[in-house]
């Protein structure tokens, strides 16, 4: 059966791994993932990422990131779904928790956290928010 939300289901990954407080997980790899990854690893909510080649596939290891025993990523969801996209302009970019969350916007300048869009002026379809 093929796989109708590719980023969704590396979010769930993500999720379902610092529920049971894995060091690391395995999702398919991708060019969207990786930027989203990208993403993350530059704000801070993961240790990083790496391409895994031991199976038949090609993969992305995730390294994930705990503070005192918690989950960097208390809350992390998509926004922008297949059977309905989100899109914002730079000026109508979400806020998430007043700032203490990010938004992962893909631009026409590849895929940026809310920040980063802000600042270069550019906006996009709202693809997750993370806190």
């Amino acid at each position: 059966m093929a796989m109708t939300d590719p980023l969704g289901d590396m979010l769930t990954r993500i999720r379902n791994g610092q529920q049971a407080k894995k060091d690391s997980v395995l999702t398919p790899a991708s060019k969207l993932r990786a930027n989203v990854l990208e993403v993350l690893q530059r704000e801070g909510y993961i240790r990083g990422y790496s391409e895994d080649n031991s199976g038949p596939h090609k993969a992305l290891r995730i390294e994930l990131k705990y503070f005192e025993g918690e989950a960097a990523i208390k809350h992390v969801a998509r926004v922008s779904k297949p059977g309905r996209r989100v899109y914002s302009g730079s000026k109508e970019l979400p806020t998430i928790r007043n700032g203490l969350g990010i938004s992962i916007v893909s631009t026409p300048r590849g895929v940026l956290s809310d920040a980063e869009a802000r600042v270069q002026n550019v906006g996009g379809e709202v693809l997750a928010e993370v806190f």
